[in-house]
């Protein structure tokens, strides 16, 4: 059972809290130069995922900088593509590529779910460290990537603007994609599951890419697959909480959490904190959303905001967090004085 003393289960239980607990999407990352020297002692981006010992080194790092209320899970969304048997590598300065599956050959090849945990055994070997090391009072947070987001990067074969390999492949082989959803749903429930039993006390479902689906694309590809996440997650693991986080939805925020069973919602900052105050967190946790531009610009508009954003969501549970990860061109001095302002210092 969780130790529900801690503000961020708090927070996910759907209390109010005076202080609202703080994290912030990819806190461990190229913005610190702790992080940076460890980088460098893996290697490379994939070695430093596979590393338990300094995954959990640069999951730690910013909880020891920034005594934040929650660590996430240092890994990647695209290392479940690759433990069902999709190549991946990464490009400096450019970013993931994968091999793509766009046919029903390709995915035919793709490995059964149950063949996931060969691959990702080392990032449960993380999760079991940080559950040791962590103070008492963080929250160790694991996650996934939702699975039409990673289902457009398994596509493509790398990021795009606008998704549009994926839209194309729905629109010329649907059964093809739902085939290839329906295996990253399957992945990630027990990706997931595995996380929880290794120690993770809350996960999160990024859907990065949510926005770009609409009307009944939104139902079928974003939140029927959330919604039968979280079920089987709930049926295994009825005491961990889920925040999912379909950026960029819109309107489609409201409601998302009655729809999936998710125990909050994490907002990007395309919406108002006064708009998603009216119309989200009337139905439980909200997380979010202050713009990640501000790490980078700081001064007085970041603690002007960050006030606004903390006094709109005052009268519900409110996680505080970013709109969006926090860039690798931040200035660490700019996180400490966010940190400060939601504490009231």
């Amino acid at each position: 059972m969780a130790d529900t003393k801690k503000l961020m289960l708090r927070a996910l239980a759907g209390e109010t809290l005076p202080v609202p607990p703080i994290w912030m999407m990819r806190q461990a990352g190229r913005y610190l130069p702790e992080y940076r020297a460890t980088r460098a002692q893996a290697g490379d981006f994939l070695s430093l995922c596979y590393n338990p010992e300094l995954a959990a080194e640069v999951t730690l790092q910013p909880i020891r900088r920034y005594g934040f209320d929650a660590a996430i899970l240092f890994a990647d969304i695209l290392l479940l593509p690759q433990a069902l048997g999709a190549d991946l590598w990464f490009v400096t300065g450019e970013g993931p590529r994968l091999s793509t599956i766009t046919t029903p050959d390709e995915l035919a090849k793709l490995k059964p779910v149950e063949a996931i945990h060969d691959t990702l055994n080392p990032i449960y070997e993380t999760v079991r460290i940080l559950s040791r090391e962590l103070p008492k009072e963080t929250t160790l947070i694991g996650f996934a990537g939702a699975p039409w987001t990673v289902a457009t990067y398994m596509i493509a074969g790398r990021g795009t603007p606008d998704q549009g390999p994926a839209h194309q492949l729905i629109a010329e082989d649907r059964a093809t994609f739902e085939g290839l959803l329906d295996r990253l749903t399957e992945g990630t429930i027990d990706y997931l599951s595995k996380q929880i039993e290794a120690g993770a006390e809350v996960v999160k479902l990024f859907d990065s890419w949510a926005g770009s689906l609409k009307g009944a694309d939104f139902d079928r590809y974003a939140l029927e697959p959330a919604k039968r996440i979280i079920a089987a997650l709930k049926s295994r693991h009825p005491d961990t909480p889920v925040i999912a986080f379909p950026r960029e939805a819109g309107e489609r925020y409201v409601g998302f959490a009655k729809a999936t069973g998710a125990d909050c919602v994490a907002l990007d900052n395309s919406v108002s904190p006064e708009w998603a105050a009216e119309h989200v967190q009337v139905d439980g946790c909200v997380q979010g959303n202050l713009a990640s531009s501000h790490m980078v610009t700081g001064g007085q508009a970041l603690v002007d905001e960050t006030r606004h954003i903390v006094q709109a969501f005052s009268k519900g549970p409110h996680i505080f967090n970013l709109g969006h990860g926090i860039t690798p061109d931040a200035d660490p001095a700019n996180v400490q004085l966010m940190i400060d302002t939601v504490r009231g210092g």
